[in-house]
């Protein structure tokens, strides 16, 4: 079988790790909304876009609405963040995209491009990298979501409704404000937003799942395991329209090895049934990452 060592870390530099992956992730929000969405009337949804709203109306400060919003929603809304860990995290993630937005200020002056498309796509991405960054260190940034738990406490409302209101409300009054022409480029650069946030949270695909179904399960066995070096999994399974049990075994292989596993069973099989999905993320023998601590780990810490 192949094998990976497998990685263990102390709590405090996984804590170490967290903070660290906010800060930057931060950095990357501040650089999208000063360098990008300020300076070409892009608005996003949730605080930053209210935040730039009221930068063009009032010209107030970014940093500073945001900080004036964020702090009333987080004490408000802290008993519904999921402990008090998460919540400090939540608040050093506020403070931090606050100071960025404020030192980065003199960018909007520089932008990073005056096409309008062009910035909703790099401003998409950059924010979307930043908050997903933020999301691995397990805190966010604040925003609307805490709006939206609240509501959702006293009406019974569900969050993503809410959240879905609030968002569209921000970016209707941009477009009365803007023209509809912004609203349009705002939706392109929410989806590459939300996108681009999957990507960082979850990563490319890691490798491939099958499932194989099969009258020759034990040949098929015996090539996952001796030829592909891969292990697998027996399971039973019933045809849904001839009710007959067959085997079926269930395997996860790298990108570059799928090819190779068709090929087997296909040699062995070709009447076998073969499904093959992507997998996100595996954690265990041959696919293992970095291994979260123990309740043991952390009281010999």
């Amino acid at each position: 079988m192949k094998k990976r060592q497998r990685r263990s870390y102390n709590p405090r530099t996984l804590l170490f790790l967290d903070y660290l992956y906010i800060t930057l992730g931060s950095l990357l929000v501040g650089l999208a909304v000063t360098w990008v969405f300020v300076p070409n009337k892009t608005v996003t949804g949730g605080v930053t876009g209210i935040s730039i709203l009221l930068y063009y109306l009032f010209g107030w400060k970014v940093s500073i609405t945001s900080l004036c919003i964020n702090i009333p929603l987080f004490w408000a809304g802290f008993r519904f963040l999921g402990g008090r860990e998460f919540a400090l995290k939540t608040l050093y993630g506020i403070l931090a995209l606050t100071l960025w937005l404020q030192f980065l200020e003199p960018l909007k002056q520089h932008p990073l491009t005056e096409n309008t498309l062009l910035a909703s796509i790099y401003g998409g991405l950059l924010l979307g990298a930043g908050l997903g960054i933020v999301f691995r260190g397990r805190a966010t940034t604040g925003g609307t979501d805490l709006a939206a738990r609240l509501v959702q406490n006293y009406t019974g409302i569900s969050a993503g409704t809410l959240l879905l209101v609030i968002d569209g409300s921000i970016i209707t009054a941009a477009g009365v404000i803007f023209g509809i022409e912004r609203v349009l480029y705002a939706l392109i650069s929410l989806f590459i937003t939300s996108k681009t946030i999957d990507l960082v949270q979850q990563g490319v695909a890691v490798g491939k799942v099958s499932y194989i179904i099969t009258d020759r399960e034990e040949e098929v066995r015996q090539a996952i395991l001796f030829s592909l070096m891969r292990g697998c999994t027996k399971m039973q399974s019933y045809g849904g329209f001839t009710g007959v049990e067959r085997p079926m075994l269930m395997t996860v292989v790298s990108r570059a090895e799928v090819s190779r596993l068709k090929e087997l069973v296909r040699q062995i099989d070709p009447r076998a049934f073969v499904i093959v999905s992507d997998v996100q993320e595996v954690l265990g023998e041959g696919f293992t990452f970095a291994q979260e601590p123990t309740a043991h780990d952390e009281r010999s810490s």
